[in-house]
């Protein structure tokens, strides 16, 4: 497959086939990635394309905003154990949020995490909703996590690009050791453009776990 000029890669299905192959064989066990509860339409229960818990996903992205696994990890179980839903969380008050956030640093966050609760539960029923455009008006969630939620929690086409990805797709693709400081249009384009027809989820965890564990910023090992 010979690419476009926004997508300077000439095997793309064998780029995608690579990475996605590589996170089926090494993505870690983290908890917001299962259990899985809902199959994606046509796809039967128990399969591999299984979707976990939006809520979960949703508590997840927040937590890891400049915020390292390892210490998202214990409050993460916490918090979802007490609140393992909107509604639950939204009951109570925001200060109870923020004491169960810990030492995760920067408090607003779980102020943010409180306030998505609380609309989720008024205008959504209490279900995080699967729009974008309705998860990007949640406090809180800017054009990364609406992204994140809507493709990890219900397998949408997005492309999302968090500092891993950017990375990725800049020393792979382009050469680059390092992202511009900023996303830039162009940059946007070749995510979009580099984006598989179908299952775009699965890409865009790979990539973020090939960021996160091989490409990285300090002792990048992609020679393996």
């Amino acid at each position: 497959m010979t690419s476009s000029p926004s997508t300077p890669v000439e095997d793309l299905p064998g780029l995608h086939a690579a990475v996605v192959d590589w996170f089926d064989a090494n993505a870690r066990d983290l908890p917001w990635r299962g259990p899985v509860r809902r199959p994606r339409p046509g796809t039967p229960a128990g399969g591999p394309d299984e979707l976990p818990d939006p809520w979960a996903v949703l508590v997840s992205e927040l937590m890891l905003q400049q915020t390292p696994v390892s210490r998202v990890l214990p409050v993460f179980e916490t918090w979802m154990a007490r609140w393992p839903t909107p509604a639950s969380l939204a009951a109570e008050p925001s200060g109870e949020a923020v004491r169960a956030w810990g030492r995760l640093g920067y408090p607003r966050r779980a102020q943010r995490l409180h306030a998505a609760a609380v609309a989720i539960t008024t205008d959504h029923g209490g279900r995080v909703p699967d729009d974008h455009a309705a998860l990007l008006a949640l406090p809180g969630v800017g054009e990364y996590t609406a992204a994140a939620v809507a493709s990890f929690a219900f397998g949408q086409r997005h492309a999302v690009m968090d500092t891993n990805v950017r990375r990725v797709l800049a020393r792979v693709v382009l050469g680059q050791a390092y992202p511009s400081t900023s996303i830039t249009a162009s940059e946007r384009r070749l995510a979009a453009g580099l984006l598989p027809a179908e299952d775009a989820h699965r890409w865009a965890a790979a990539t973020m776990e090939l960021g996160a564990l091989v490409c990285t910023a300090r002792a990048p090992r992609c020679d393996v």
